[in-house]
């Protein structure tokens, strides 16, 4: 009997070593790929995740400067029309790891007016590497709040208040029209700054509903993009930033005048009129 329970025992710590063990193989990205098996995850359509990490192979393969990796660059430029965002969002960052591929940059232009904002920023960013400034209307909102409107006629039922953390995806509220309920989701991440309407009120679709304020990640990225393709009229969005703002990290602080100073150093005041 002493035996039976120690090899119980056994088998249970086991299982609590192999478990976790199998669901971090599963999930972890970094695990490499032969080229058969990145082909063979890039077309697996029925999973997501094997695309993703087939894209994150390629990523890495692309910053060791691999020659191989171009065999992919065609399925890359397909994928940016694929319906999943999730899969757009991660494409348009990996296309943006060669900034020689004049396909890569026309996918990346094409994404600025995808239907999913994360989407279109990761796109915006990316083509910073390509010198490439057609996506400042974008880098400039990821300074800004962000409208979030009402994907439906109905009533409001708030469930979320000023100052949550919001993340792509966290349901802020519901909109309620007769006995269907629909979720709203946030589509950015950042902090709810405040709601434009109050629980119960009865909205129509494309009214909005909050204001985001942007997230330190959004907001430092933009500043870093900004510093290389910042126009003389992006200042008025940036200066805010060089100030300082509450709750902020100082590094953005940091960031936003060197960036405001290199928008100068291109853009340099005219020189007073002489009498």
């Amino acid at each position: 009997m002493a035996a039976k329970y120690t090899y119980g025992i056994l088998i249970l710590a086991f299982s609590f070593v192999l478990m976790p063990y199998l669901l971090w193989n599963a999930t972890w990205f970094g695990k490499p790929l032969t080229d058969e098996q990145l082909t063979k995850a890039l077309n697996d359509h029925e999973h997501a995740r094997n695309i993703q990490h087939a894209f994150a192979q390629i990523e890495i393969r692309m910053e060791k400067c691999d020659p191989t990796v171009r065999q992919w660059y065609p399925q890359l430029v397909s994928l940016a029309h694929d319906p999943l965002a999730e899969l757009r969002l991660t494409d348009a960052w990996v296309m943006g790891q060669d900034p020689s591929n004049r396909d890569f940059r026309q996918a990346l232009l094409g994404l600025l007016a995808d239907s999913n904002p994360m989407v279109q920023r990761n796109a915006a960013l990316s083509l910073v590497r390509f010198r490439d400034a057609t996506g400042r209307p974008q880098l400039l909102s990821m300074l800004r709040p962000y409208q979030l409107v009402a994907p439906a006629d109905g009533v409001v039922k708030i469930r979320l208040k000023p100052g949550d953390e919001l993340n792509p995806g966290t349901m802020v509220g519901k909109i309620v029209a007769g006995t269907q309920s629909r979720e709203v989701r946030c589509d950015v991440p950042g902090s709810l700054h405040n709601w434009a309407v109050s629980d119960g009120t009865h909205v129509a679709k494309g009214d909005v509903l909050l204001y985001i304020s942007p997230s330190p990640e959004m907001v430092w990225e933009a500043l870093r993009a900004l510093f290389i393709v910042g126009a003389a009229e992006d200042s008025s969005s940036v200066a805010p930033y060089a100030r300082g703002v509450d709750g902020l990290p100082p590094q953005i602080q940091q960031q936003a005048t060197l960036t405001l100073n290199a928008i100068r150093g291109r853009n340099p005041a005219p020189p007073p009129a002489s009498n």
